[in-house]
């Protein structure tokens, strides 16, 4: 299943909440602190020689801009919720549990949406190279993933949702 297919960003609930609450947050509180750095700066005289002015226009412009692109995200997301997919194959947003072949530890990763990436929350990108490694693997398949160490092998030891 291609993630963004058709333009579509699939993304679980709970992200789309999040996304939603920053969106507010920046749109209410953010545009409202930097007019008042702006409406604050502009009081300080020539607006050619104010570091101030420029530096909240420049805030303002970033902030414009990361509204502009949260808009997007939301305008193309698609909810997708786990109990939609088989648990047949690794696909996006399957918990799998690997066995490192070479120290035996066994560790789980969740696959998700680029968007969603965070690896100290253990999910991993369905785009990374080490996610497009498992997506469409079943449980006892043995994985090589190339990474810039080296290669890693895993043998996938569950596959859940």
């Amino acid at each position: 299943m291609g993630e963004k297919a058709n333009g579509n960003i699939y993304l679980t609930r709970e992200r789309v909440v999040e996304l939603e609450a920053e969106l507010r947050d920046l749109k209410i509180r953010e545009r409202k602190e930097i007019a008042a750095k702006i409406a604050e700066a502009r009081g300080h005289g020539d607006l050619s020689e104010n570091a101030e002015y420029d530096a909240a226009k420049e805030a303002q412009e970033h902030l414009e801009i990361r509204i502009g692109k949260l808009e997007e995200t939301l305008m193309r997301a698609r909810i997708i919720e786990s109990s939609d997919l088989p648990n047949d194959k690794v696909y996006i947003l399957s918990v799998v549990k690997l066995k490192d072949l070479k120290t035996g530890e066994t560790t789980e990763y969740r696959l998700v949406a680029p968007e969603e990436a965070n690896f100290e929350k253990n999910k991993i990108s369905v785009t990374s190279p080490f996610g497009a490694g498992l997506m469409g693997k079943v449980q006892g398949d043995v994985v090589s993933i190339r990474v810039p160490a080296g290669e890693l092998k895993y043998k996938i030891l569950e596959i859940r949702r």
